[in-house]
């Protein structure tokens, strides 16, 4: 993995969660070493991390925090996709120590972000002498067609989470860290009683190597670029659309109305989506997806969006 993702050192965990929670206690490490006694982590609106309580607090969904008040504290929210918001907060906010984001926001709706944002946010992070930590549980392990997300502009963050991918269905997390914050947690820092454990780690060794070895990297970028280019034939000026979008195999089509009950009626059909942020139907297809399958799911959702 060090070889892949440039990063120096990792922690295996059993979830996306698990990942998060060690990145934010990273975060919260690299504060108190520098003499910050309130480390602030930014989080992003529209975001999410997780489900535990720490990840819930930076999530960016009162849907998902409601009724498990009080949230967790040292988390502050800016607008996605807003860079010059972030020099706002670093003028008023001498506890922030870190950025959490997402490359692209997957519950928020497959946001995403302009060609610039990433190297500002490391640009400004350097500014700052911030961590920038990116949340790549659904970016990562090839879905955008790098085998991380960053790897698209060519940067390299501080902090990269990664999960969902990594073993192909069996549960395995890790959390990366570059020389910045490597070594800030010691033996006894941090633990997880089934993080690491041998069955994990060959599920994720042996999907890393087929990733690599088959290059479906690669694969995910043509077959992404294949699907959205079907779908914007297929639905263009259509007025329940509102856009289709997305990178790699990570894609969405928004509607101009909430259609949750186009998760039940694809699977009707044999087709397995998400919808998320009430209007957006969520695509992920699989790493290996043909082009006939990917024809079969345009012909479906395409019968089902045109129908009314």
């Amino acid at each position: 993995m060090r070889s892949i993702s440039g990063l120096s050192k990792l922690f295996f965990c059993n979830s996306g969660a698990e990942a998060n929670e060690a990145a934010i206690k990273l975060a919260r490490l690299f504060g108190h070493s520098k003499g910050v006694d309130q480390p602030t982590i930014i989080v992003m609106e529209n975001a999410f991390h997780g489900r535990t309580m720490a990840t819930l607090s930076a999530t960016g969904n009162r849907k998902v925090q409601a009724g498990f008040e009080p949230l967790v504290g040292g988390f502050v929210r800016a607008p996605h996709n807003d860079l010059e918001s972030l020099h706002t907060i670093a003028k008023n906010n001498r506890n922030v120590v870190a950025i959490l984001v997402e490359p692209i926001q997957g519950e928020g709706g497959i946001r995403v972000p302009a060609d610039n944002y990433l190297p500002g946010l490391r640009d400004i992070c350097d500014q700052y002498d911030w961590l920038l930590m990116l949340d790549e549980i659904q970016t990562g392990n090839g879905r955008t067609g790098q085998y991380f997300n960053y790897q698209h502009a060519n940067l390299l963050p501080d902090v990269v989470t990664t999960a969902k991918g990594l073993g192909n269905g069996v549960p395995i997390g890790a959390c990366l860290a570059g020389d910045k914050a490597a070594d800030l947690m010691q033996p006894g820092s941090h633990g997880t009683t089934f993080g690491g454990n041998p069955l994990a780690c060959a599920a994720a060794l042996a999907t890393v190597s087929i990733i690599l070895d088959q290059n479906l990297c690669q694969r995910a970028a043509t077959m992404g670029n294949y699907i959205k280019q079907r779908l914007v034939e297929r639905l263009a000026d259509h007025p329940r659309v509102v856009e289709v979008r997305g990178q790699g195999l990570m894609l969405a089509i928004e509607m101009s109305e909430p259609c949750p009950e186009m998760v039940a009626e694809a699977a009707k059909k044999g087709l397995l989506i998400n919808v998320t942020a009430q209007s957006v139907i969520r695509l992920l297809p699989t790493l290996t997806i043909s082009e006939d399958e990917a024809d079969q799911l345009v012909q479906i959702l395409g019968e089902l969006i045109t129908r009314g």
